[in-house]
């Protein structure tokens, strides 16, 4: 368990931010020439990137169950490369190549979109949002089910349900089985081209969840070896990062409530990134998933909770205010949960050795 300071772990957070800041500064002053359009985009800035916090402590949570069992050289390696692929890839790239796709458009004329047309850029990205959150909806919802369809999981803290969901986890691929007739009664709600749309979009986010999830099974490290090891660090990278995809597709898609600007977004969601993994390695090394039996339990049932909502937010708008308040809630009742169970635990030897002390000679 790492004594390290908070300075250790979030030194580089601090530092991107400040950097983050001068170029929203600079992007703000670009588009409207003035103090009052810098203020206003620093004010953006901040509030995305405290969105971005608030909303992922979930997903640093089961960051950090992945990356327990990962090295120390694979650790970093999230931490710097993975931060490339979560700020530029996914909050800048990835907005782009939806922009692209569902406009048939080059990828160049995307990016002349973004900056010169923020509003049409933005409408042309949010019409994708059925694709995204059934993509997003079915890889976070195996997610969430490959856990608690688990026949050997013998750790559960909502007992009487985790115990039958246990059972169930005997029958092969459950969670696939029940995550495509929950695909498919959302799907009865749609117009015909959208229903396709939504199914297609599901079953992508499947069979992505089964090509990463079967990588990570064949490069198992439990046949030992080097090589081996190496492998399943960069399997469990990539796993790592397309779980960061699926929870970033809300929060991107969510932000033009604030600003259409492309680069703005980028910026304040990529500060609340780094953030996120500065706290998941802080998790690992400080072994808090270790010291609260039930944190990781709250994590995985905010994940089912977003899996679900991503889906209903394709028929009606949830406000982000309550996907964040649901996560939230997830964690903080297991946190306390587990703070209870600790305490109880604390107190049973001193039950035990109570009679002994009393007991004359």
């Amino acid at each position: 368990m790492s004594n390290a300071s908070f300075s250790h772990y979030f030194k580089n957070s601090i530092l991107l931010t400040i950097v983050g800041l001068l170029l929203g500064a600079a992007v703000g002053f670009y588009y409207t020439g003035t103090a009052a359009g810098v203020a206003r985009t620093l004010f953006i800035v901040s509030v995305l990137s405290i969105l971005e916090v608030s909303l992922s402590f979930d997903n640093a949570v089961v960051n950090a169950t992945v990356l327990r069992d990962m090295t120390p050289v694979w650790r970093r390696r999230f931490l710097t490369w993975g931060m490339a692929v979560a700020v530029f890839g996914m909050r800048f790239v990835f907005p782009l190549v939806v922009v692209s796709v569902v406009a048939r458009i080059s990828p160049i004329e995307a990016v002349r979109l973004a900056a010169l047309e923020p509003a049409e850029y933005a409408r042309l990205l949010t019409s994708a949002h059925v694709a995204l959150g059934a993509f997003g909806g079915a890889f976070l919802g195996m997610v969430c089910l490959k856990y608690f369809f688990d026949a050997e999981k013998d750790v559960h803290w909502i007992g009487p349900l985790e115990r039958r969901l246990c059972q169930l986890g005997r029958f092969e691929a459950i969670e696939l089985g029940f995550t495509l007739i929950l695909l498919y009664a959302f799907s009865r709600a749609f117009p015909q081209a959208q229903a396709l749309e939504f199914m297609v979009a599901g079953v992508f986010g499947l069979v992505t969840f089964i090509i990463v999830d079967g990588v990570g099974a064949v490069m198992d490290p439990g046949t030992g070896g080097t090589t081996v090891l190496h492998k399943a660090g960069l399997a469990s990278f990539m796993y790592l990062n397309v779980l960061d995809a699926s929870f970033s597709f809300d929060g991107v898609i969510g932000a033009f409530a604030l600003t259409n600007n492309l680069f703005v977004i980028a910026i304040g969601l990529g500060i609340g990134a780094m953030f996120v993994r500065s706290l998941t390695i802080m998790l690992v090394e400080k072994g808090t998933l270790a010291s609260y039996l039930y944190l990781e339990h709250g994590a995985f049932y905010a994940i089912g909770a977003l899996a679900f909502i991503m889906m209903v937010n394709t028929l009606h708008e949830v406000p982000e205010a309550v996907t964040g308040l649901i996560g939230a809630g997830f964690i903080g009742v297991s946190l306390y949960s587990s703070i209870r169970h600790n305490r109880a635990q604390a107190l049973q030897p001193a039950e035990v050795a109570a009679p002994d002390i009393a007991t004359p000679p």
